[in-house]
């Protein structure tokens, strides 16, 4: 018999029991991937329309149980989980209208600047409705994910939601305002980092390295400045000044990357999507 998973979060145990999950694209797949293979959730549910998507997962968790029927996924989950395009909300949230009982069950959002107070304007009511961003990193256990609970939603709700989300990554519960600011540094900032990756890469390659080297380098390169920083708990100033001398190459760089505004062009990029 396979032992049942608890989670503790703030003096509260949590089994995650039964979940669904509408929508298996880049998003929705990676959060399926990673409580599938995490092995914490005792069931999940899965909907998309496409019949295709859903066999590879199948064929990869013969457990997950998978429907074209967004109604019949919701059926009987303690937790909702709807990933579809911002646009396609208020569709597929008249699709599992009828099947759901909000009384009982918590309805997550998970499309862009759906908050929860248009899943409470689709439902005609206040529930247990979360709005929650993730990353594509949810796959691999690394998402760094935002949590803000609706004004009907109790401390409890925002509990449970918040231990599912912790299976694949990081979690900061936020006042709803800063869940869009949160989407910018880290989903919409999954894509800026890689900009920087590659951007690595090309200066490696012309400066002699093959491709997959200069990539070797530059993954290694970020993960060793991650790692330093949360083991030692320093600010990034201090970090570079650990390995910035007086008149030595390091400066050089960090100088020619101020006369080109990087900092400047960092902070429009997390802002402009806000606007």
């Amino acid at each position: 018999m396979k032992k049942k998973t608890y989670l503790c979060r703030e003096n509260y145990y949590y089994r995650i029991m039964k979940i669904a999950v509408i929508g298996a694209g880049n998003m929705g797949g990676a959060l399926i991937h990673g409580w599938a293979k995490s092995g914490q959730v005792e069931h999940i549910a899965v909907a998309d329309k496409n019949e295709a998507l859903l066999a590879q997962f199948t064929s990869k968790y013969p457990a997950l149980a998978t429907t074209t029927d967004n109604a019949e996924a919701v059926k009987g989950a303690d937790i909702v989980v709807v990933v579809v395009k911002p646009w396609l909300m208020p569709a597929v949230l008249g699709e599992i209208k009828d099947a759901l009982d909000l009384e009982k069950q918590i309805v997550v959002s998970d499309a862009a600047n759906f908050t929860t107070g248009k899943l409470a304007e689709a439902f005609g009511r206040e529930g247990q409705f979360c709005y929650v961003i993730p990353n594509i990193a949810a796959e691999y256990g690394a998402s760094m994910s935002f949590i803000a609970k609706g004004e009907g939603a109790t401390d409890e709700t925002l509990a449970k939601v918040k231990a599912l989300y912790d299976i694949v990554g990081d979690t900061l519960a936020v006042s709803e305002n800063l869940v869009g600011p949160g989407m910018m540094m880290a989903s919409c900032g999954i894509a800026y980092v890689m900009r920087y990756i590659r951007a690595q890469m090309q200066g490696g390659c012309e400066m002699g390295f093959y491709p997959a080297q200069a990539k070797q380098i530059a993954l290694q390169t970020m993960q060793g400045a991650v790692s330093l920083l949360k083991e030692t708990g320093w600010h990034p100033e201090e970090a570079i000044d650990k390995v910035t001398t007086p008149g030595g190459v390091t400066i050089k760089g960090l100088n020619e990357l101020d006369h080109a505004d990087f900092t400047s062009a960092v902070i429009r990029s997390l802002k402009a999507g806000l606007k």
